[in-house]
C-alpha cells in the first residue's frame, strides 16, 4: 500500500507539476504583469518548503530514537552537501525566470547564469538550442530523481508526511517547469513535444520514488536521519535558491503580496496536513 501511495504521489508531484506549468502558461499567467507572477509562485513554493521541513519533517525525526546532535549535524551536513552539488553544478536546472520571460518574444539562443532571476542556483551554459534542451532535460531528470527519494522517505516515515512532501515539491517544481517548456519550445517548433519531453522528465520522480521505497525500507533504523537530509534539502533550496530572488526593491503593495503568498504556501500545508491527518 505505502509503494502504491509513494508511485502515486511522486507521478502527482512529477508530471502533475509539468501539467500544471503548462496550464498556467496557456492561460497566461506567470507573466510580471499577471496578477499571478514568478514571484508569487517563487514565494507561494519557498512557504510550502519551509512549512514542510520546519514543522513537519524536522518534528517527525526528532520524534525517534535518534540524538538531537546527530540529527542536527545530519541537517548541517545536507545542506553543505546540496551546497557542494550547487558548485559541482550537478543540478542543471536552467529555470531563470527573467530569461524565460524574455525568451517569450524572442528565439534567439540565449545563456542562463546564476544573476538572473531563477537560476535555482545551477548556473550552466546552452551554447546552442540542441545542447541547451538536453541539459535541461537531463538535469531535470537528476533532479527530478532525488525529489522522488526525499518523497519516499517522507511516505516510509508516515503518510501523512508523505502526501505533505509531495505538496511541497509539486508547489517547487511548477515554476522551474515553466521555465524548462519555455527553454525546449525554443528548441524545437513542436510545443506538444516539448510538453512531452518535460513529462518524461517529470516521471522520473517516481523512480526515484520505487528506489528510495527499498533503500530506506533496507534502512529502516535510519530513516530519521533521511528525514533531515530531506528537510536540508528543502531548506537549501528555499534560503539558498527562492528567497535570495525574493530580495528586491518592491513597493509596498508587492512586498505585501510577496508575504501574502509565502504564508499561503505555510498555509496549503498545514490544510494538507490537516486533512491527511483526518483521512
Amino acid at each position: 500500500m505505502t509503494l502504491v501511495a509513494i508511485i502515486l504521489a511522486t507521478l502527482a508531484a512529477g508530471i502533475g507539476s509539468v501539467w500544471l506549468a503548462a496550464l498556467l502558461m496557456r492561460l497566461g499567467l506567470g507573466g510580471r504583469g499577471d496578477s499571478v507572477g514568478p514571484q508569487h509562485l517563487l514565494s507561494l513554493a519557498a512557504g510550502a518548503l519551509l512549512a514542510t521541513a520546519f514543522m513537519h519533517l524536522l518534528p517527525e525525526a526528532f520524534e525517534s530514537q535518534a540524538g538531537a546532535h546527530d540529527l542536527f549535524a545530519t541537517l548541517l551536513v545536507g545542506v553543505v552537501f546540496f551546497f557542494l552539488l550547487d558548485k559541482a553544478e550537478l543540478w542543471h536546472h536552467g529555470h531563470e525566470h527573467s530569461h524565460a520571460e524574455t525568451a517569450a518574444h524572442s528565439h534567439a539562443p540565449h545563456e542562463h547564469g546564476r544573476a538572473h532571476d531563477h537560476s535555482h542556483g545551477h548556473a550552466h551554459h546552452h551554447h546552442g538550442p540542441r545542447s541547451g534542451g538536453w541539459a535541461v532535460l537531463t538535469g531535470d531528470s537528476v533532479h527530478c530523481f532525488g525529489d522522488g527519494i526525499l518523497i519516499a522517505s517522507a511516505f516510509m516515515a508516515d503518510i501523512r508526511l508523505g502526501m505533505i512532501a509531495a505538496v511541497s515539491v509539486l508547489a517547487h517544481e511548477v515554476p522551474h517547469h515553466m521555465g524548462d517548456l519555455v527553454v525546449l519550445r525554443q528548441t524545437s517548433p513542436n510545443r506538444s513535444m516539448a510538453l512531452v519531453k518535460v513529462s518524461l522528465a517529470g516521471a522520473v520522480t517516481a523512480l526515484g520514488g520505487v528506489v528510495g521505497y527499498f533503500l530506506v525500507g533496507q534502512l529502516q533504523d535510519f530513516l530519521p536521519y533521511f528525514l533531515a537530509v530531506a528537510s536540508s534539502s528543502f531548506v537549501y533550496v528555499a534560503l539558498a535558491d527562492l528567497i535570495p530572488q525574493l530580495q528586491k526593491r518592491l513597493t509596498a503593495r508587492e512586498t505585501i503580496a510577496q508575504i501574502a503568498w509565502l504564508i499561503a504556501g505555510m498555509v496549503i500545508v498545514t490544510l494538507v496536513s490537516g486533512a491527511a491527518h483526518a483521512h
